[in-house]
């Protein structure tokens, strides 16, 4: 596997984590549903895919306040975090192939989630990850607004020394995609995670029209080496 350099300008790549870096999103929603059903509260796994994929904690319990009437208080989410955690030591996965393309890259790279800091880290050490991207690690508890707003987007690349139209944002999510869009920034739709199977989700995601859409990640190297070569051609023919 060939790795990308000696590339000008320089790039950022902005890793998602839950359904980009980790195979997370099914384990989630099953302890998300499960969670509610218990409360009383019935809601399919499409319906919680459509609703919540890609989004913050804060945007569901939100959510779950206004049109539901639930709240969502500690003992709630203190047991929805227990369940979810121990589920993911025995069973989360890495997404097949990134490890490897990690290590090729050859550009820097960071994590921009909706997950809290303590989560994304327990995803990114039990799937082996952690040394890859660590301590460029950035979560939506860092910014006001989760996306589909631009706000962690926007942080992590001032973090890492980047403008907007430099880097490179690679998301499972249609509020991920967006946000992207939002930030001035490429926007790569991964749709190799096993939840990308339900309902209606590759119709969002197409509906944004982003600018990359693949469903391997060893893809990915030549993908972004194609956009900065088409980009720098460009930047290149107006000058």
């Amino acid at each position: 596997m060939t790795g990308i350099s000696a590339i000008k300008p320089r790039h950022l790549v902005i890793f998602d984590c839950d359904g980009v870096l980790v195979d997370s999103e099914p384990l989630s929603v099953r302890v998300l549903v499960a969670a509610l059903n218990r409360h009383g509260i019935e809601m399919a796994e499409e319906e919680a895919y459509e609703r919540f994929l890609g989004r913050s904690l804060a945007t569901m319990r939100q959510v779950m306040d206004e049109e539901y009437g639930f709240h969502t208080g500690p003992e709630f989410l203190e047991g929805m975090r227990t369940d979810l955690y121990s589920l993911f030591k025995a069973e989360l996965k890495p997404i097949p192939g990134i490890a490897e393309t990690l290590e090729a890259l050859g550009l820097q790279a960071c994590v921009a989630s909706s997950s809290n800091p303590d989560r994304i880290r327990l995803s990114l050490t039990i799937t082996g990850l952690i040394d890859k991207l660590d301590p460029h690690i950035f979560s939506a508890t860092m910014v006001k607004n989760g996306k589909p707003a631009p706000d962690l987007f926007l942080l992590a690349a001032s973090e890492m020394g980047f403008a907007p139209e430099d880097c490179i944002v690679i998301e499972d999510s249609p509020a991920g995609i967006e946000a992207a869009q939002r930030a001035g920034m490429a926007s790569f739709a991964f749709t190799g995670g096993s939840h990308t199977h339900t309902s209606g989700y590759r119709d969002r995601i197409e509906a944004l029209s982003p600018d990359v859409v693949f469903d391997a990640m060893p893809d990915l190297l030549h993908l972004v080496q194609k956009y900065i070569e088409d980009r720098n051609g460009s930047v290149s023919a107006n000058t």
